[in-house]
C-alpha cells in the first residue's frame, strides 16, 4: 500500500469527491426518495414596517428531512405566538418538500419546553453540556 497522510488543506473539489463517494455508497442501501438530494436552505422573519427584524427561524431541508438551525424572537416580543407562527410556517414549508421530520436542538435555557408542547420529542441529551445546563436533540414526525 501506498505511503497515506491527512491533508488538512482539503478544498470545495475533495469536499464534493468525498459527498460523492457517500452517495454512491449509500445507494447500495437507501430507496430512491431517501436518495433525492433536494437541499434547501430557509430563512422566514418577523420584520415591522421599517424591515427592521424582530424574530426568525432558519435552517434547511435535506432529503426527507428539515434541521431548524436557529429559532430567536426578541425579548420584547416573546409570549405573543411569534414562535409558534414561525414553526406553523416551517412545518408547512417540510409538508411541501415532503419531509417525514422535522428536527432541531436546543439548550436547557433555551426552549425545550416551547418544541415538546408544539409536540417535539427529545430523542437525545447531553447533561451539563454547556456546563450547568443540558442540551435537547428533538424530532416530530409529520
Amino acid at each position: 500500500m501506498k505511503h497515506l497522510a491527512i491533508d488538512l488543506k482539503g478544498n470545495l473539489e475533495d469536499k464534493e469527491y468525498i459527498h460523492g463517494k457517500i452517495i454512491e455508497y449509500n445507494k447500495k442501501y437507501l430507496s430512491s426518495a431517501d436518495m433525492e438530494f433536494i437541499s434547501e436552505d430557509f430563512c422566514f422573519t418577523i420584520k415591522d414596517e421599517k424591515g427592521e427584524i424582530f424574530g426568525g427561524v432558519s435552517g434547511r431541508s435535506k432529503r426527507q428531512i428539515l434541521f431548524i438551525d436557529f429559532l430567536w424572537i426578541n425579548e420584547n416580543i416573546r409570549k405573543r405566538g411569534f414562535g409558534i407562527k414561525l414553526i406553523e410556517e416551517v412545518e408547512n414549508f417540510a409538508t411541501k418538500r415532503k419531509c417525514k421530520m422535522i428536527m432541531v436542538d436546543t439548550f436547557s435555557f433555551q426552549a425545550p419546553d416551547f418544541y415538546k408542547n408544539l409536540g417535539y420529542e427529545i430523542y437525545g441529551e447531553l447533561e451539563d453540556f454547556p456546563e450547568g445546563f443540558n442540551h435537547y436533540f428533538l424530532y416530530k414526525k409529520i
